[in-house]
């Protein structure tokens, strides 16, 4: 390797490393200085341990606790129960509508919890819209444990359903197949055959559900401080936002979550290892799937039923107070107007502000979380750079990292007294959240692609004299591009409606279609929130679906 290629490779491996430590290291290192030493704002590291022992014999944070892993582990299993069955019909026979249904159960995913979870609340509360058309209201479920549980689970069934329908498609039907010939009962063939076969596309989207549920911060925060069930997330919250203000108390807490999701990474780590789950066939051929016959009817009004308690329910419930001019006025035809989206229109209350402020940010995240996540691929997974293993670790890192721990880290980081300079209290430091947040999603495109990619390319563009630099950029970068794009849009939409960290570490006066929904539902202005939140549900579904698109067309020119 001459000089110049191997000065190009370091330069990338040190760029991202420089990267990773700004966006991931520094604020994850914070929250456990700050654990560890209580007045380490002040400057000082003075009586270290001394607030982390008080902090973890409080039996309210062991509730909040309890509450966070007993919410995580009943949302994904209910999740799996609901998705399993849909995912088996699914995959094994011919569902009437299918692909309808697969775009319709992909809406639960692009509606942000919180705006769900106020659609529920507008549809099941006193006077809301399901006693105005049946007479009856679910108040007594919906501010409660099960109810909690329930909506939130009808946001993260579809991970499940689209990971299981497409790894028992894979599996294919013909080893459950063998089983019945010789005498497996259906049920016995699918629990002993198919489903071992499919445990590792199950675990890790279960893992996957358990992580988002236990950092979700709207479902629990709009319902379960309606009958004091708080969870770590929302403690986080108050020990950041409620006078006295307790940071040591918060980073505490935010490890405790760490250390939850890193647990049940681990935990779905080990069941993945203690099993073999390669087939001795090669890969499983495509079969004709099977006629459901007279089970067609029952299977259509399944499908039919849960779509619309994922995805009919919220969003009309969202349209129809977002059409109301007054929520006291209910559903009646006199009561419809456009008020509230022309109040958007007319910036009522900073609403455009707040919506280019989102899409601006949202762009801005998509690129440099992907850029960031196509470097640290290539050089983890390309590259002879010496620390490619620390830069994997560090890429890694933020699939533990909940959004409320990436806020808390970002504010014990950068606003401490001894700092000439910090991006606290503008819009750099929502731009860090974000980042932190999404640059998993490109990192695991990026990795999953360059992997697909032979070392012949690299050995050709060596060979006639091209750096690692000259590499990355006119070769293998235009590879990964269309996989690279797909998950750049994806943070593109997850970025323009994030919430937590918009209500933490947003700078003074600086709002996001997030917080300007949570504030409009505060201050009672809730036809004007779900005004804004219908409008933001579409452009970050819509947007992405038309780049997609356009790119698609693209790359069959």
């Amino acid at each position: 390797m001459t000089a110049k290629a191997a000065e190009d490779r370091n330069t990338l491996g040190w760029l991202a490393i420089s990267g990773l430590v700004v966006v991931v290291a520094v604020p994850f290192a914070f929250i456990v200085l700050q654990a560890v030493f209580p007045q380490l704002g002040r400057g000082s590291l003075a009586a270290p341990f001394s607030h982390l022992f008080s902090t973890l014999a409080d039996p309210a944070l062991l509730r909040m606790a309890g509450n966070s892993l007993g919410l995580g582990i009943a949302v994904a299993a209910l999740s799996a129960l609901i998705a399993l069955p849909l995912a088996v019909l699914r995959a094994f026979f011919r569902v009437p509508f299918a692909l309808f249904w697969d775009v319709v159960l992909l809406v639960p995913f692009m509606i942000p919890p919180y705006i769900a979870t106020l659609g529920w609340i507008m549809s099941l509360q006193p006077r809301g819209y399901m006693e105005q058309l049946l007479g009856l209201h679910l108040a007594s479920f919906l501010f409660s444990v099960p109810g909690v549980v329930f909506i939130m689970a009808m946001n993260g069934f579809p991970l499940i359903y689209f990971a299981m329908s497409r790894t028992l498609e894979t599996v294919g039907a013909r080893y459950a197949d063998v089983g019945r010939l010789f005498g497996a009962k259906p049920l016995r063939a699918f629990f002993r055959i198919t489903l071992p076969l499919s445990i590792p596309g199950l675990t890790a989207s279960l893992l996957l559900v358990f992580a988002l549920a236990i950092e979700e911060y709207g479902t629990p925060a709009a319902l379960g401080s309606r009958f004091g069930f708080q969870v770590l997330v929302t403690g986080i919250d108050n020990r950041i936002s409620d006078w006295p203000i307790d940071l040591p108390g918060a980073a505490v807490m935010s490890l405790l979550l760490v250390l939850m999701s890193l647990g049940a990474f681990m935990l779905q780590r080990r069941i993945v290892a203690r099993g073999n789950y390669q087939t001795l066939g090669g890969k499983p051929q495509a079969q004709a799937k099977k006629p459901l016959g007279v089970w067609a009817v029952p299977v259509t009004l399944l499908f039919t039923f849960i779509a619309f308690l994922a995805t009919g329910l919220p969003m009309l419930a969202i349209l129809a107070t977002a059409l109301s001019r007054t929520i006291s006025g209910g559903l009646s035809p006199d009561n419809l107007s456009l008020n509230n989206f022309a109040a958007i229109l007319d910036d009522s209350g900073g609403a455009l502000r707040a919506l280019t402020n989102s899409l601006t940010l949202g762009v801005a995240t998509a690129l440099i979380a992907g850029l960031l996540g196509a470097v640290s691929a290539y050089v983890v997974v390309r590259s002879r750079f010496g620390g490619r293993g620390f830069l994997d670790i560090l890429s890694a890192l933020p699939n533990a990292l909940p959004g409320v721990v990436v806020a808390v880290g970002l504010i014990l980081a950068w606003n401490q007294p001894f700092l000439p300079i910090t991006p606290y209290n503008t819009a750099l430091i929502l731009l860090l959240a974000y980042v932190c947040i999404l640059l998993p999603q490109p990192v695991r495109h990026a990795t999953a692609a360059f992997q697909q990619i032979g070392d012949n390319l690299d050995a050709a563009a060596r060979v006639c004299g091209a750096t690692p630099i000259t590499v990355f950029r006119r070769i293998m970068l235009p590879l990964i591009l269309p996989s690279l794009a797909t998950s750049m849009l994806l943070v593109f939409a997850i970025a323009s409606r994030e919430l937590v960290a918009s209500l933490l570490v947003a700078p003074v006066g600086m709002m996001t279609t997030a917080s300007f929904i949570w504030r409009q539902f505060e201050q009672g202005s809730v036809g004007i929130g779900m005004a804004m939140a219908f409008i933001t549900i579409l452009l970050t579904t819509m947007l992405p679906l038309l780049l997609m698109s356009v790119l698609r067309r693209m790359s069959a020119n």
